[in-house]
């Protein structure tokens, strides 16, 4: 990641070169430490490795390479975001920065301290300019899921063009029905307007083949996680989770899919990572963008291994899919709506699906607990992990809330309650 042929790209983007060269040494030796050090890795990891290893190089030239041929690039954080859309339109969407606290004291110089550490950190990496994702979007897309972002966007917009999609948050009644699919109507001549391009029908349906057989593949390597012994660890499925926001889709599902391969053959050879007398833990609550692998790192230091993660960078990504009932482009909008409005994000109200999901899932990957993360000052998180905690106890999973930042200051504290809350689980 410190690949100095890459520099004069960076510095044409407008970075800050010296503070980037910072990042990318800490980033450096922050995966070495948690991700090679591991044992008994799929050899598919390799492809995420080499990934990891030119995210800010080789994928951010294929970027700016698409950017001179006249190709728009998007930049979203939110699962809402609908990136059939975006493709359809001929261009390209990616994830931003925003899961370290390197980049947050650059984002207090504007914002409030106390405010969540993902939007305090995003902001950062582009007032810092830090970020090559951030400065090779054309536009930003945000979305009006929780308070601090929905604001930090009217901010962020003084740095970068941003629009911002509104959410309904009571899902099931048919004001948001046709208040959400009128945002979607309008996200689509938006992309029409900045790429220059129509969305025609073909181009929509080959956009909605794309994205599906991407999360097809993410759902089988989650799939195989209901193994015992798990056949890869938390840790990787976790970075591959991540790794699908900024990928290039055909490449990342290719690869996804030789890993699933690989770790269907290893459930069928009995061959898996960690210590199968060990409980199982299940992993819920507030998104993990990269590189905030903090609570499963800890986890999974204690030897208990990570099955499945019910967050945005989970299974509310990969598990539902656009299916179109009809031919037309009313249909193909509303296939997407459809599928949309079914991400239980923690906004919505009442938010019981979400609840029930979290229940299932549990027992579906045999968890013998939960651990469910709230990222400070997150307060729809931490409000519903209350209705969580009560349906897990009904079902005899036990859930163990930890909120926390991007700081490594209770690393060590975190550890001894992961420590005391698996000594009081059993093995599923």
């Amino acid at each position: 990641m410190t690949n100095q042929q890459y520099a004069e790209m960076w510095k044409d983007l407008g970075l800050n070169l010296e503070k980037h060269d910072v990042l990318l040494n800490a980033l450096a030796k922050g995966y070495g430490d948690l991700f090679m050090t591991q044992k008994n890795r799929p050899a598919g990891m390799g492809y995420f490795d080499f990934v990891i290893s030119e995210v800010h190089g080789l994928r951010i030239k294929e970027l700016v390479d698409r950017k001179k041929a006249g190709k728009k690039i998007i930049g979203a954080f939110c699962l809402y975001v609908p990136e059939e859309l975006v493709y359809a339109a001929d261009a390209t969407m990616v994830g931003l920065c925003g899961g370290a606290d390197f980049s947050i004291p650059d984002a207090e110089t504007v914002l409030p301290r106390n405010i969540c550490p993902l939007v305090k950190s995003f902001f950062g990496f582009k007032v810092g300019a830090t970020c090559p994702y951030f400065n090779s979007c054309d536009m930003v897309v945000g979305e009006t899921t929780c308070d601090a972002k929905k604001k930090v966007y009217e901010v962020l917009a003084d740095y970068t063009p941003t629009y911002v999609m509104e959410i309904p948050h009571k899902v099931d009644t048919e004001q948001s029905k046709a208040l959400w699919l009128s945002e979607i109507k309008l996200f689509k001549q938006q992309m029409e307007t900045l790429t220059g391009n129509v969305i025609e029908k073909d181009s929509l349906k080959e956009a909605i083949r794309l994205i599906n057989e991407k999360k097809k593949a993410m759902k089988r390597v989650s799939d195989t996680r209901r193994a015992s012994p798990t056949p890869i660890s938390g840790l990787d499925a976790l970075l591959v989770n991540q790794m699908s926001f900024y990928d290039d889709v055909n490449r990342f599902t290719l690869k996804t899919n030789e890993l699933a391969d690989e770790l269907e053959k290893r459930n069928a050879d009995g061959v898996g990572v960690g210590d199968p007398s060990k409980p199982r833990l299940m992993f819920s609550g507030c998104p993990m963008a990269i590189p905030n692998w903090k609570l499963h790192s800890i986890i999974e230091s204690t030897g208990v291994p990570v099955v499945a993660e019910e967050s945005c960078i989970g299974s509310r990504y990969f598990t539902d899919l656009v299916e179109p009932k009809g031919d037309s482009m009313d249909s193909l909008l509303e296939a997407i709506w459809d599928r949309y409005h079914n991400i239980s994000c923690a906004c919505f109200t009442p938010n019981d699906d979400r609840v029930t999901k979290v229940v299932d899932m549990a027992k579906e990957y045999n968890a013998s607990g939960v651990v469910y993360n709230v990222l400070q000052y997150c307060h729809t998180y931490n409000i519903e992990a209350i209705k969580v905690d009560k349906a897990l106890k009904k079902a005899g999973v036990p859930m163990l809330k930890v909120e926390t930042d991007y700081g490594s200051e209770d690393v060590e504290q975190i550890r001894t309650r992961v420590e005391a809350f698996t000594e009081m689980l059993s093995p599923v």
